[in-house]
């Protein structure tokens, strides 16, 4: 088989090339150059994914595994896909999930269809923590990585249907320890390399940092729920949704982020109660599974969030309705609401509103 395997120049992704060609089938190692900026490229500053610096990484890594490489400069498509819906989601009062979107739209998915088209390959292969399965009369499915501390089945939730049967997740089975040592014992140079962080362009700024140095500072109130005007913010971006600390006022209780109104440029705060809902909006629905095969099924509102049983859904002229047997905490616009069933993800969308 030919397996295209995303390089990110990390330790991941090495191993997952390593497995592929052991496993005997034709490996193309390709990599994706988002930045072309010097600081990415810091020893001891922040760890960047698909900086310069990675690219010389992965090139290393394909030449000590015998294979080719690649490199696909896409600076200008992460940032129309990625980059600036970040930013636009931010000023409009969202906390975008970048990552998810990138797996969509960009360096997973969308990747996959690119080099089928292109270089004829059958498969792409990468070093997420998630595995692949089939069920009959569904097809090709994602379910959660054993090592329930990496799994990053929730990231590719957005992933369209149709770009499944292009994925393998090699790294499924594995715990990141395993993958360190895998990597030592074959002498691959990036076996200790650093884990990139999370949001990759951020090079170490906070989403609020790195909007600001954009747009400017843009001063508003700090209302709470009950309509009195507590304090000004310096920008809604600095905030999001079940955020404490950094408010920067004082109240008779504790005081949470409970809304953004981008139309009055007010950071609305109030008490923790606020922050609960039982039901919340999703105005596209990417499925992997479709409904009529679901039986007990769980949303999952941000990364580290611990899944809540769904009683119901409703289609609208707004959206999916999903409505939860028990409140859920800080719901967020923007973020991804991922479905699952036990470890089958079903497929996911973004959140419209609680």
């Amino acid at each position: 088989m030919r397996i295209a395997v995303g390089m990110s120049g990390g330790v991941d992704s090495s191993v997952t090339a390593l497995l592929m060609k052991e496993a005997g089938h034709e490996v193309i190692g390709v990599t994706l150059r988002f930045h072309t900026v010097s600081e990415c490229d810091l020893e001891e500053g922040p760890q960047v994914c698909c900086s310069p610096k990675d690219v010389r990484d992965a090139a290393e890594v394909s030449k000590r595994l015998g294979i080719p490489h690649l490199t696909f400069d896409w600076e200008k498509i992460f940032k129309s896909r990625v980059i600036d819906y970040f930013i636009s989601e931010y000023l409009k009062g969202r906390t975008p999930n970048p990552c998810a979107v990138c797996n969509r739209e960009v360096k997973t998915g969308f990747f996959a269809r690119y080099l089928r088209d292109v270089a004829q390959i059958d498969r792409l292969a990468t070093g997420h923590y998630a595995k692949t399965d089939y069920i009959e009369g569904v097809g090709k499915v994602i379910r959660r990585g054993r090592d329930s501390n990496r799994d990053q089945s929730y990231f590719l939730a957005l992933v369209r249907k149709e770009d499944l049967e292009l994925l393998e997740f090699p790294l499924g089975d594995m715990t990141k320890d395993q993958v360190r040592e895998i990597a030592k014992s074959r002498g691959l140079p990036v076996a200790d390399k650093r884990d990139s962080q999370e949001v990759c362009f951020l090079m170490g700024k906070s989403p609020g940092e790195y909007i600001e140095a954009i747009v400017g500072v843009k001063e508003g109130p700090i209302v709470h729920v009950s309509g009195k005007v507590l304090g000004k913010h310096k920008g809604l971006y600095r905030y999001t949704i079940g955020q404490r600390r950094g408010i920067g006022v004082s109240w008779k209780k504790p005081l949470y982020v409970i809304d953004l109104d981008p139309q009055k440029n007010a950071l609305i705060v109030g008490e923790e109660e606020y922050l609960y809902s039982d039901t919340l909006l999703v105005k596209h629905l990417n499925l992997h599974v479709p409904m009529e095969r679901w039986s007990s099924p769980e949303g999952q509102v941000r990364y580290r969030h611990k899944p809540v049983a769904i009683e119901d859904v409703k289609e609208t002229k707004e959206g999916f309705l999903f409505k939860f047997k028990e409140p859920i905490r800080g719901i967020t616009p923007g973020q991804v609401l991922a479905l699952y069933e036990g470890d089958l993800l079903l497929g996911g969308g973004i959140i419209e509103r609680p």
